[in-house]
């Protein structure tokens, strides 16, 4: 530990990390996104829990810590569940649009 800093650099340094953080969590929702495209398009669920096992046991041997595994796996779950809520929303926008379009082209083809 450096102890020339004090409290406030050390407070600074957390708010470049959080920064980082902010726009890789935000990345990762848009590959999300993307991924529940395909999904949708393929007729595949949102949820897979064998896909969320394989992330928290790759993350967990990957983890050198000092967060404890446990401590992992929680945070993951969280994003991993704002990650569905998201696909979710995504999907359910999309199919509305889609049916608004279907009763536009009856209505369209009804008044020819």
């Amino acid at each position: 530990m450096n102890k020339a800093m004090d409290i406030d650099d050390w407070r600074a340094r957390i708010d470049e990390v959080d920064l980082k953080m902010l726009d890789l969590l935000n990345e990762r929702a848009n590959y999300s996104l993307e991924i529940g495209e395909i999904k949708q398009r393929l007729h595949l669920p949102i949820y897979v829990p064998e896909r969320e096992k394989q992330i928290y046991a790759r993350l967990e041997q990957l983890n050198n810590g000092p967060l404890s595994n446990a401590a992992v796996r929680r945070l993951f779950e969280r994003i991993i569940d704002e990650s569905r809520r998201l696909e979710s929303e995504h999907a359910a926008a999309a199919a509305t649009r889609s049916l608004e379009s279907t009763a536009l082209t009856a209505i369209r083809r009804k008044e020819q």
